[in-house]
């Protein structure tokens, strides 16, 4: 039977709720409004006047669960802890139980005192709830609020130090325009807010945001993209304020906004996709101004243009486009575009070529190396349904999954891969390994991540957050995701990390465009790479930093990163579960910042075989002095035949017995 109990009337006086007792409850004139408001997705309180409190202790660590009653009585449920003059969300729901009534599950540590409130948002009818305590089992991600006004679709650094902050731009009518940034704290949980400055622009990231150094100050700017047109906003030297705007003189009807180094002249430009006409975009002069370009990236006369990636798919070092297209009604504007950069300021379509050129529709692609095997696969995902009727018997409304093979041939491996049963479309789709066990995982539609089985299967995994911009927002190695106000940090597990920080010099500042590569010796995570880039999605921007998860694997061999440049750095034998900053040139090999040799090479010059004198290795590498990797050789009797390779001067890296690698430079006369 319910108790016959009536809550108190404020968080002072809360009433004692004890676990598989069923509760009623009722709103009193006088009673404390529950704030702040914690139930996601209903962060404006609207019509509240009243509030019904009650407060539990756990005695272990466990999984609690209140949910409310009967159904078709609209409730709404606050989870705080702290004390009462100064309460922390760390749960809340509004509908996810049957018939408009909540659900909240959170984690509750044994010993802590939570705060359970109630208000009258929807209904002052009377109602029930009820307690219960399951085992604990470790969320994937948990909740933690953040507070910031402003359109909250950036996570980024914004201040040099390379933790991920919140970005937030924020509009208020009457009011000028500024920036709200919640700058993660180093060295202590949290973050600390601080207000940028920023000239008046009409274009505000209604459709999307991006960031990058413009500039190349050592601060990130910003790129809008909106329905009127695109606004690209210039973060001063000192990183206080964001001083210049520049915006498009016409009509643009900007959809997913990226920088990236167009021309490889080592300055970021900025590109816009045109929803109804060629893509635009600022062409970076190299002094911080612009000239506008239109055409030769997209040039659809009815546009159609939705999401643009900047991938390299073919492995040859520059940047190539993907746009994923979508218009009703069977326009031809919806074919999805893969324009193939031909290294001369120009670039080709080729979606015909690959089989892409359909009417699928489609407002992102998650591009990522699905396999391992080292170049780029793709799911093209669904968003039919999203705005309107989904039909599953429509192979345009489903999603695609390609495997690259290879010299622009794609296989479609969509069937048995777990894509051909989940068919949850969904305007975002973003490919980041979110459990850190080196493989590429997708987050989509119907706050479902699709894990990513290291054999062609995905399996989709239930998470309480949804599509936002994602990052590392407590530096744990772990990727975290941001929805509004609502953090929902990684929960984590035992396996390992790298995270890789990189500072251009010839290239653009961000490395936006680079490859990073990582090696172990573990199974399947054997290679790794990773792109850096500003805009993945439709609409929001994440994290710049490359985030490797390692599995089991306790070291990693080398870090290789490709620079827009060409300049290739080349790190042995980093430290794992740490972050790695790595500065363009530094690393190059045979410029002598490896540590010393263990092992002497000789005769040097050598002829037609290398004698390894100091130990007993196991594997060599051997690069010509560009980085380029000429041979590759297991080592026996430490001796390596190099009969095959042209005179000049090369870098070899030699792997010894207990996996460690060291560097030694030759002369093949």
């Amino acid at each position: 039977m319910p108790a016959a109990l009536l809550a108190q009337l404020d968080c002072a006086h809360a009433v004692t709720a004890s676990p598989g007792t069923t509760y009623n409850v009722s709103f009193v004139t006088g009673s404390q409004v529950p704030a702040p408001v914690c139930a996601e997705g209903q962060n404006n309180p609207t019509n509240l006047n009243h509030g019904a409190w009650y407060q539990y202790t756990p005695t272990a660590l466990i999984t609690a669960v209140v949910s409310t009653g009967p159904e078709n009585v609209d409730t709404r449920v606050h989870i705080y802890a702290g004390n009462c003059n100064a309460l922390v969300c760390v749960g809340g729901d509004d509908d996810s139980g049957p018939e408009y009534t909540a659900q909240a599950t959170f984690t509750a540590e044994a010993g802590v005192t939570y705060y359970i409130a109630f208000d009258d948002n929807w209904s002052e009818e009377n109602f029930t709830f009820t307690l219960t305590e399951d085992t604990f089992i470790a969320p994937l991600f948990s909740q933690h609020f953040v507070t910031v006004e402003g359109n909250k679709d950036c996570v980024v650094d914004m201040n040099g130090d390379y933790l991920d902050d919140i970005v937030a731009p924020h509009y208020q009518a009457g009011v000028d325009v500024d920036v709200n940034v919640l700058y993660q704290n180093s060295g202590a949980p949290g973050f600390t807010l601080q207000t940028r400055t920023m000239p008046n622009t009409i274009y505000r990231p209604d459709w999307s945001i991006a960031a990058g150094d413009y500039d190349k100050n050592g601060f990130n700017d910003l790129l809008f993209g909106n329905g009127g047109g695109a606004a690209l906003v210039l973060q001063n030297d000192q990183g206080t304020a964001f001083d210049v705007v520049y915006e498009t003189a016409q009509y643009v009807f900007s959809q997913r906004t990226n920088f990236v180094d167009i021309d490889a002249d080592g300055n970021l430009d900025a590109f816009m996709c045109h929803d109804v006409g060629p893509n635009v975009y600022f062409k970076n002069d190299g002094q911080g101004g612009f000239d506008f370009g239109q055409g030769g990236l997209g040039d659809w006369s009815s546009g159609g243009n939705y999401g643009s990636i900047w991938i390299d798919f073919d492995n040859d070092g520059d940047m190539d486009l993907f746009i994923a297209k979508c218009r009703g009604g069977g326009d031809e504007a919806a074919l999805d575009e893969l324009h193939r950069n031909n290294g001369d300021g120009t670039f080709t379509n080729i979606a015909a070529q690959v089989g892409w050129a359909n009417l699928h529709q489609a407002w992102s692609a998650a591009w990522a190396d699905f396999d391992n095997d080292g170049d780029l696969d793709v799911l093209i995902g669904s968003s039919a349904g999203a705005f309107g009727t989904f039909d599953p018997n429509n192979p345009l409304h489903a999603h695609k999954l390609y495997r690259n093979d290879g010299n622009a041939v794609f296989t479609e491996v969509t069937t048995g891969s777990g894509y051909d049963t989940f068919a949850t479309p969904s305007l975002e789709h973003v490919a980041h390994d979110f459990d850190n066990d080196g493989y590429v995982d997708v987050l989509g539609g119907g706050n479902k991540i699709m894990h990513n089985n290291g054999n062609w299967t995905f399996s989709p995994i239930a998470i309480p957050a949804g599509s936002g911009p994602i990052g590392d927002l407590n530096n744990d190695g772990f990727l975290d995701i941001l929805n509004g106000n609502v953090a929902y940090f990684n929960y984590g597990n035992d396996n390992h990390w790298i995270k890789i920080h990189l500072k251009g010099i010839e290239s653009n500042s961000n490395g936006i465009g680079a490859r990073v590569e990582v090696y172990t010796t573990t199974p399947g995570l054997e290679k790794q790479i990773r792109e850096i880039r500003s805009g993945d999605g439709f609409r929001f921007m994440s994290s710049l930093n490359a985030n490797f998860g390692l599995g089991a694997a306790t070291a990693v061999e080398k870090v290789v990163v490709k620079w827009p440049s060409g300049t290739v750095d080349t790190i042995l034998n980093p430290d794992v579960n740490t972050p790695l900053l790595v500065v363009e040139g530094e690393h190059i090999l045979g410029n002598g910042t490896f540590e010393a040799a263990a092992f002497t090479v000789y005769p040097n010059p050598a002829k037609d075989v290398i004698n390894i004198n100091g130990g007993n290795v196991m594997h060599a590498d051997i690069y010509d002095l560009s980085g380029k990797l000429v041979q590759r050789t297991d080592v026996t009797d430490n001796k390596i035949s190099v009969q095959v390779l042209a005179k000049g001067t090369y870098i070899i890296i030699l792997k010894d017995a207990q996996g460690k690698q060291h560097t030694s430079k030759f002369i093949k006369g």
